[in-house]
């Protein structure tokens, strides 16, 4: 099979004006969508597990939350997983969750549009308010599992720099984003696992001592409530 015309994917994530460029740094380290992904689903359900507590949440609200914290970096992966399958070369997907930025590989300028594009408006905060704004409006009421995206956007937006995908979180009105800390440096990546996982260990060892009607109301109503 013969390939469309390819470009070099542009400054993923970080110009969300795409104008085909290749970035050069002297990152060394790789990196890893994967354990992004799986950091952003731990802190949104350990922070509704400590919202449970408190007031109560249905289950359906809490696993759309934990969609809601991956989705952004789920979603911009697609054009790259469609175009990979549909060429025959699935490893150019996975190369590109792993690359660094400057370093991906290959591909098609639409494949390099759509996932960027993607890519921005998830992490936008204004989209985000947008969106918030409305459903609000719907339900007259905050969506519950809409803190899974802000818990996103916000995590992103400090742990990313000028040089490992700044998160531009001020789109459409500029692709610009915080110099943050990348989450990927050995040490931080090292204490956030670390927070999550001494996290996780205190709510375990502490769920026999909760008090099943200790919330004073439900934030959503759920079929079999445990709240009273």
């Amino acid at each position: 099979m013969t390939r469309a015309p390819a470009v070099w994917v542009p400054i993923f994530k970080s110009d969300c004006d795409w104008r085909g460029a290749l970035l050069q740094n002297d990152l060394t380290d790789r990196n890893s969508t994967f354990m992004d992904i799986l950091a952003h689903a731990l802190w949104a359900r350990s922070g509704f597990a400590i919202l449970d507590r408190r007031h109560g949440v249905d289950r359906a609200s809490v696993r759309w939350a934990l969609a809601l914290a991956v989705l952004p970096d789920v979603l911009h992966n697609l054009p790259v997983l469609a175009w990979a399958l549909s060429s025959g070369a699935p490893g150019d997907w996975w190369a590109y969750v792993v690359a660094l930025p400057g370093r991906e590989p290959v591909f098609p300028a639409w494949v390099a549009q759509w996932s960027q594009q993607l890519h921005c408006w998830l992490h936008s905060a204004l989209v985000a308010m947008v969106i918030s704004g409305l459903l609000y409006v719907v339900r007259h009421q905050f969506w519950l599992p809409l803190l899974g995206w802000w818990s996103h956007i916000i995590i992103d937006a400090f742990t990313h720099s000028a040089d490992f995908y700044p998160s531009p979180v001020f789109y459409p009105l500029t692709s610009w984003g915080f110099d943050g800390l990348p989450w990927n440096t050995t040490w931080f990546a090292a204490l956030n696992y670390a927070s999550l996982a001494g996290l996780g260990i205190w709510l375990f060892a502490t769920r026999r001592n909760r008090d099943p009607h200790n919330g004073s109301r439900c934030l959503v109503p759920r079929r079999t409530a445990r709240c009273p």
